[in-house]
Order: C-alpha cells, then sequence, then structure tokens
C-alpha cells in the first residue's frame, strides 16, 4: 500500500487501476455466484429477477431501450446504474450486458447496445454496481480539476503536509473529558479523526461535533445506509434530510427523506396537477393514436410524418390514416414532453429550497455523488465509520467539503474488499492515521461491557489507553436474575471453552466456508442452558466467522437467538455473546481467523459475559489467540469440553 504520492497524477492513476480491478473481481463475484446457486436461490438473495416478460420502447442515440416487467416483483438489490445480464434463463449460455436506467414497483428499465434476443420469459442478473465505481473515477477527475474547495486539502490527502489541529475553547455537557478533547479539536481544524473503540460512544461524539456547526452547510456521510441512519437517529431535533432510496431508509427516519418533503411541500399540488394532465394525454393517446414504432415508421423521420399527414398522404406502404394518426400521437408527445420538462423544473425548485434550508443533509457515500448533490458544496463533511470504507468512496463526499471530521476505528472491521489487490483495504482514516499522529484522538473511556470484557481488547489493540466507566465495571448476568450453571461458566465475565480436537471442522461440497457440526451442538446447548436459567433470546448473540457454521446453528437452534458473522455484529451488543471460532484440524491451519481486528470486533460486543470456544491447540498459531487464551486463563475461566 502507497501511503504518500509525488502528485494527483500518480494518486489517480493508483486509485483509478485499484478501481478498475475491484469492478472486475465484482463481475467475477457475480458469475461465480450464477455457477453456484439455482436461479432461485439467486434471486432470493436479491441479485437475480425470474420469470420476466420484456417490452421494446425504443432508441435513444446508439442505445435501445427496453422495459422488463412481472406482477409481484421480488425484492431485490438492482439499482439505476447497475449492468445486469439479460439472459433467457442461463445467463452463462448466453446473455446480453444491459445498463439499468429505471427502476420501478413491477418493472426493471434497461439500455443496450446490442438488440436483445426474444423470447416468452426473461432472467435478470445483477453483474455489477456500476454507478459507485463511476462515480468514485469521477470523485478523482474533479479533484485532479481542481475542485476541492479544501485550502489545503490536496496537500493533506498526498502526504505531504502535516495539518494544522487549532484547539478551541469549547465543552458540552453531554460529553466526557476524552470526548470532549475531540469537539475541541475538531471544530476548527481542516481535516482531523474521531477514533472510537468499542463502546467509547464515537457516534454520540460525532453528533455533538454536528451540533456545535449546526448554521454552517454541513454534510453527513457513512458507506452504508445503516451508519447513516444511526447517526441520524441522534439528530431528529434539527432539520435534517436524507438523500437516497426510501427503502434503503429506516422507516422511523421516513419523514426526513428528500422523496418524502418534496411530497408534503404545498407547491407539489402544481406538480400533481401536471402529473394528472400527463396521464390523461397518455391516454389520449394510446386510445386514439398509432405509436411511431420502426416498423410503422419505415425509416420515416418525425418531420415526414408530420407534413404527409398535413398534405393527407401515405407513404412507403403506409395508409394516409396511420400516417395522420402517427402524427396526432406526435403531437401529443410533444405536449406531454413540455409538461414533463416543467414538472421537473418545479420539482427542483422545490428540492433546492428543501437543501437549502436544512441544517444538515445525510447520504450514503456513493449517494452523495448523485444527481441531488451535483455542483453542491458544503462548509463541514463529516464521515462516520470511515475505518470501513474504500479510500475513493470517502473521496465522494470529501471533495464537497472545505473541512472534514472522520470518526471510525481502523483497529475493527476493514473496507469490503473482493479483489486479489488487498491495498484498498487500507481506507483514508487509517493512511491518515499512519502518516499524521497530530490530526487524530482516540476516546478513552468505553461504556459497553465488564472490566475483565474490556482489558484484553484495550492493551492488545489500543495499548491499554480504553478504560471501563467506573459504574459499569463489574457487571455481570447476575444482575439480569439469570441463574448460575457450571455449564457457561456461572458469573465469570470472560470464558473460553477447549474442544482439545474433539470437534474437527468440516467443509461441504463446493464451498468455501467451513462449519464446526459438534461445536454448533455445543452452541445450542449452552444457549438452551442460558434460557432454561433466566436469560432472554435478546440478551444472546451468536458470533461466528463461518457463513456455513452460522446456517448449520440457526438450523439446529430452536430459539430465536440471533446468530451472525462478525460483520453482520459491527457496531451491535449483546448482555451476553458466544463466540464459535469453527477452526479445528491437524494442519494448524485458521485461514481468515487471521485478520484480528474480526477477533476484535467479536470479542467486543458483550456487556456482561463473553463465552469464546474453539480448538486451543489450533488457535495458538496466531499470537494474539494465544495471548487471549492465556489471558482468560489468568483473569477468567478456561474449561475444556
Amino acid at each position: 500500500m502507497k501511503y504518500s504520492f509525488k502528485n494527483l497524477e500518480e494518486y489517480k492513476n493508483y486509485f483509478s487501476s485499484l478501481i478498475e480491478k475491484e469492478r472486475n473481481a465484482e463481475k467475477e463475484f457475480h458469475l461465480n455466484e450464477i455457477k453456484r446457486l439455482s436461479p432461485q436461490e439467486r434471486q432470493k438473495k436479491g441479485r437475480a429477477v425470474l420469470g420476466l416478460k420484456m417490452k421494446y420502447i425504443g432508441e435513444f442515440l446508439d442505445f435501445k431501450i427496453y422495459r422488463f416487467n412481472r406482477n409481484n416483483m421480488p425484492e431485490h438489490q438492482i439499482k439505476v446504474g447497475d449492468i445486469v445480464l439479460v439472459s433467457k434463463g442461463d445467463p452463462l449460455k448466453f446473455a446480453v450486458e444491459a445498463t439499468v436506467s429505471m427502476v420501478g414497483k413491477n418493472f426493471i428499465e434497461v439500455y443496450s447496445k446490442d438488440p436483445i434476443f426474444r423470447s416468452k420469459l426473461y432472467r435478470l442478473d445483477l453483474f455489477a454496481n456500476d454507478i459507485t465505481f463511476k462515480r468514485m473515477l469521477k470523485a478523482l477527475d474533479e479533484m485532479e480539476n481542481g475542485k476541492w474547495k479544501m485550502k489545503n486539502g490536496v496537500d493533506i490527502l498526498l502526504g505531504k503536509k502535516n495539518p494544522e489541529v487549532i484547539e478551541v475553547i469549547i465543552n458540552s455537557e453531554n460529553l466526557n473529558e476524552s470526548q470532549n478533547e475531540a469537539l475541541r479539536k475538531c471544530i476548527n481544524s481542516e481535516v482531523f479523526l474521531i477514533h472510537g473503540p468499542p463502546g467509547t460512544g464515537k457516534t454520540t461524539t460525532l453528533a455533538e461535533v454536528i451540533k456545535k456547526h449546526i448554521g454552517k452547510k454541513i454534510l453527513v456521510t457513512a458507506d452504508s445506509n445503516v451508519a447513516v441512519d444511526n447517526i441520524m437517529e441522534k439528530l431528529v431535533d434539527f432539520n435534517i434530510i436524507r438523500i437516497g432510496h426510501p427503502a434503503k431508509i429506516e422507516s422511523k427516519l421516513m419523514k426526513f427523506s428528500l422523496d418524502v418533503k418534496i411530497r408534503r411541500d404545498k407547491r407539489y399540488k402544481d406538480v400533481e396537477k401536471i402529473i394528472k394532465k400527463i396521464d390523461d394525454l397518455k391516454y389520449l393517446q394510446d386510445k386514439r393514436c398509432k405509436k411511431p414504432t420502426p416498423g410503422r415508421r419505415r425509416g420515416m423521420s418525425d418531420e415526414e410524418i408530420l407534413s404527409l399527414a398535413k398534405e393527407g398522404k401515405g407513404k412507403r406502404g403506409v395508409k394516409a390514416e396511420w400516417i395522420k394518426e402517427m402524427a396526432e400521437w406526435l403531437k401529443i408527445q410533444k405536449n406531454i414532453n413540455k409538461l414533463y420538462e416543467e414538472k421537473n423544473r418545479k420539482i427542483e425548485n422545490i428540492m433546492n429550497d428543501i437543501l437549502d434550508n436544512a441544517d444538515a443533509v445525510f447520504s450514503t457515500n456513493s449517494g452523495a455523488g448523485g444527481e441531488f448533490l451535483e455542483n453542491r458544496e458544503f462548509d463541514v463533511v463529516f464521515i462516520d465509520e470511515a475505518a470501513q470504507a474504500m479510500e475513493p468512496s470517502t473521496l465522494i463526499p470529501l471533495i464537497k467539503g472545505k473541512q472534514a471530521v472522520f470518526a471510525g476505528d481502523h483497529k475493527q472491521l476493514p473496507p469490503t474488499i473482493l479483489s486479489n489487490e488487498k491495498k484498498l483495504m487500507v481506507s483514508l482514516f487509517e493512511r491518515f492515521t499512519a502518516l499524521y499522529d497530530n490530526i487524530y484522538h482516540t476516546l478513552g473511556i468505553q461504556y459497553r461491557m465488564n472490566e475483565k470484557i474490556n482489558n484484553f481488547p484495550s492493551c492488545e489493540f489500543y495499548e491499554c489507553k480504553v478504560k471501563t466507566y467506573e459504574k459499569i465495571k463489574n457487571i455481570t448476568i447476575k444482575d439480569l436474575d439469570i441463574k448460575e450453571n457450571e455449564i457457561y461458566g456461572g458469573y465469570t465475565p470472560v470464558v473460553f471453552i477447549d474442544t482439545i480436537g474433539k470437534f474437527l471442522e468440516k467443509t461441504k461440497s463446493g464451498s468455501f466456508s467451513k462449519y464446526n457440526p459438534l461445536e454448533a451442538e455445543y452452541v445450542k446447548n449452552l444457549v438452551d442452558k442460558l434460557i432454561e436459567n433466566g436469560a432472554k433470546e435478546e440478551h444472546i448473540g451468536v458470533i461466528t466467522p463461518y457463513k456455513d457454521h452460522e446456517e448449520y446453528i440457526k438450523k439446529i437452534l430452536k430459539s430465536a437467538v440471533e446468530v451472525k458473522s462478525v460483520d453482520g455484529f459491527q457496531g451491535r451488543e449483546k448482555e451476553i455473546i458466544i463466540v464459535s471460532l469453527v477452526r479445528a484440524n491437524e494442519n494448524e491451519e485458521i485461514g481468515f481467523l487471521n485478520d484480528i481486528r474480526r477477533l476484535n470486533v467479536a470479542i467486543t460486543r458483550p456487556k456482561r459475559k463473553l463465552i469464546v470456544i474453539g480448538d486451543a491447540n489450533t488457535l495458538k498459531i496466531n499470537k494474539t489467540y494465544e495471548d487471549l487464551i492465556e489471558y482468560i486463563k489468568k483473569e477468567g475461566l478456561y474449561k475444556t469440553i
């Protein structure tokens, strides 16, 4: 990974190449999934839609436009700008690549340079989320073209200039001293990073910093919709606007959606009147006119059709009556187009007023590069969960601001990367912490977990800087009226259960994942015993690094206890967490368990009790796991099955 660059050209070339590799890897991922899964399984994942009918819409420039529809359209991940594969049912045999231009309740519209073959029914497969890649590349172009308004932004980005940190005298009564220190350094510094280890109130701190900037033009982003909604929830008392598809926004926050705000504006009644006029004209078109399709036109232009209709003539075997009906269709279409322009102009005026008067605008990183925020500049850009975003993704909102505040933790999960080129796994947040030791502050008090749970990750990952809030140091499951039982180590906060080579991992045919059926059964017994002794289902979470193991546990569990991957629990917490590590083999191989950031996430989710299950002999190949087991032997309970 490169941490500094000579100039913008080198920077742009470096990341353009990485983006292209990631784009190709995404296509490869989808092709492999198409090979591996049945059509129904892929549709269930939202990455394919089956049983579609097709209608040819027409041509635009060199592209042919098609609409695919079906009643009861299933939920899917296909969005405007995505590349899809159009096939009769097996995209591996033959498919046409197309780009999505419109998505409705019961239809998906696409355009393609290649004609699409005839079939009774069609299948669409998501092939690449191309819009995000295009926005990353566009951000690189805009930066090179001098559109970034941050005074020293380019030099800071290239690693050439140590950013100046300006500390002001300010405090918030809602923050502790460590959080207030971050606040004081964020207010006037061009770039600042809030480093938030687990449970330290990173998002709470960021929300307070945002509040202190109200009155300026503010943009708040994160890489995922969930993270955007999390920070939004802390600022609902302000006039905030959420950019993004309503389906991706949490229902209780829907009232802040730009779409909803536009429709609730009193001026929208005029828009509805125009929509009614358009619908009436379209009805008239369908009833009284013939649409000038390529087959009916026989090569005639709009002007020729209108001229022939005036003269009452036919041409090229097309009757005068048909010419007249096509001319009528064109005249009505001209009026419809004018009404569309008027409608769009009115909506744009409403939208601009709403955005101009907002206290803060919220979107995903990619969403910040959409048409709604085109050519908009902000005084401050806030990027939450910044350590989980690829650097080019972070650039999309970053170049819109004169000042930037990042919040994240590079010691937890990195950006998700599909390509073998792992350089994109280093986020801009992490790169800045490596380049500049003065522009970040680590929050130092955690409010989540028992001290015995906190102490190991604090010293292993955060130089022992993260201390436990006094009032929660000794919280245990006893406080929840759960009875003691030897199987889960009673009230001891940290427990390691060693499977001593008796529970061996397995691999399903055709799968790259792992599962451990006997370990899964042991997890089930632990969960059952905890519930039997007074724990509620919502108190317990089961974390495992492997998808096949997760699915196996879900299948055998009778309760509604949450079972998820490490990624599924990032930013979450439970009273009790059981971590099932799966790997147990004679070769002492632990695969991607070697990424200790995943371990950090897993063991910092519980508040009162952490139970880790695994084969100590296999795990000890990695020093961090060996240290964890030794720590639990000393400070908690180590037991064998």
